[in-house]
């Protein structure tokens, strides 16, 4: 990092809270989110340059997608589709799939509907009449229906959690995964690149939405070999109000986010260029040479600001050139991470490129078989 950057004063920063003092020219995560995303400008599709832009006008979202929920709301709940509203002890706790300092994730039996689901519980630091905005915006999860991603059954408030009810993904998520296994070999990388860019492409297409925190952790895999994103940021006032730090996403914020442009499309391409590299290289990409952790998450406030400012001021990284990857492969990484955004190409740019077209290179390949490796045993 320059020296001019490094003698540069910053701020303490508080920990394990979103409240919490700007730095010259970063922006924190969980700041003008919400109601003022709507107004950001989105990336005007016929004007890209980037090399493997196409033409595709994104649709207006619906006024199904967008009108309030039904008034059965005002309980802060919503309904599985012809089954009744969700309520906490209608659940059979099966076993735990995750747990941290923002909240928990469990194998769960919804009794009335015999389904299985994975019932996420996320605390949060905001007042009844929040948590009650932030189910609402929940809502338009259940009008997202494609194969690329998760599902969504309903969600309710429970004391100061809300209580997300989600479809159960067998071989839970690709940090899961890269860890049990360490790096990912690129038959699978393929499919996980071609499945997460019709993800972005539907959410935006669709339904005007951006995903806002892509990571492995985000990526979920079921049995079938199915690949899909999840936790994607349609409550704005779910993100200001979780209780958690921001460091584990702030790894992958991209450089025009950091330096206070508006979030686009585009910026979810970076951050899916980092997840890329990282399943590749079997470890965070911004690891130092003599750390041997996997993730940079348990860096101190310091040590991410300093972060934050070389992901803004250095050279992006790159997967070695002594990888064992294929050059599409490389070409597909480097391209996420231009660091010019008006040069970076969107999630439906990237389906044009040569690693996420060849999916029949490989034919003997068999995406179900590889992620069955990995489901869980219970």
């Amino acid at each position: 990092m320059a020296e001019s950057v490094r003698n540069e004063s910053i701020p303490a920063l508080k920990p394990r809270s979103l409240l919490r003092k700007n730095v010259k020219q970063l922006v924190l995560p969980g700041e003008n989110v919400g109601a003022d995303s709507a107004k950001e400008s989105s990336p005007s599709v016929s004007s890209e340059r980037s090399q493997y832009a196409v033409e595709l006008q994104p649709r207006r979202p619906t006024a199904q997608c967008v009108d309030s929920p039904r008034s059965d709301l005002d309980a802060a709940q919503l309904s599985i589709d012809g089954s009744p509203l969700l309520r906490s002890e209608d659940f059979k706790s099966l076993s735990e799939l995750g747990a941290g300092a923002g909240g928990s994730v469990n194998k769960v039996l919804h009794r009335p509907s015999r389904k299985i689901m994975a019932r996420k519980m996320i605390r949060i630091e905001a007042k009844a009449t929040v948590s009650k905005q932030i189910v609402r915006e929940l809502y338009i999860m259940k009008e997202c229906k494609t194969d690329y991603i998760v599902s969504f059954f309903g969600a309710f408030v429970l004391e100061n959690s809300v209580v997300m009810c989600m479809e159960y993904m067998d071989c839970g998520s690709l940090d899961r995964i890269y860890k049990l296994a360490g790096r990912i070999e690129e038959r699978p990388l393929q499919h996980i690149t071609y499945s997460v860019l019709n993800g972005l492409t539907y959410l935006y297409t669709s339904h005007r939405i951006m995903h806002r925190d892509v990571k492995p952790s985000n990526i979920l895999v079921n049995c079938r070999g199915q690949i899909k994103l999840c936790d994607f940021g349609v409550s704005g006032e779910l993100i200001n109000s979780v209780a958690d730090t921001f460091v584990g996403t702030s790894t992958y914020m991209s450089p025009e986010r950091i330096q206070g442009a508006p979030y686009t499309v585009k910026s979810d391409v970076w951050s899916f260029g980092l997840t890329l590299l990282e399943l590749s290289m079997g470890k965070s990409p911004f690891c130092s040479k003599d750390d041997s952790s996997s993730s940079s998450s348990t860096a101190g406030p310091l040590g991410i600001l300093d972060l934050l400012q070389q992901i803004v001021n250095e050279s992006p990284p790159k997967l070695p050139e002594n990888s064992g990857y294929s050059k599409e492969l490389q070409s597909c990484i480097n391209a996420c991470l231009i660091k010019d955004v008006e040069l970076r190409p969107s999630p439906w740019d990237l389906l044009k490129h040569p690693f996420a077209m060849n999916l029949d290179r490989s034919p003997g390949f068999d995406m179900a078989r590889w992620a069955r490796q990995f489901a869980f045993n219970d």
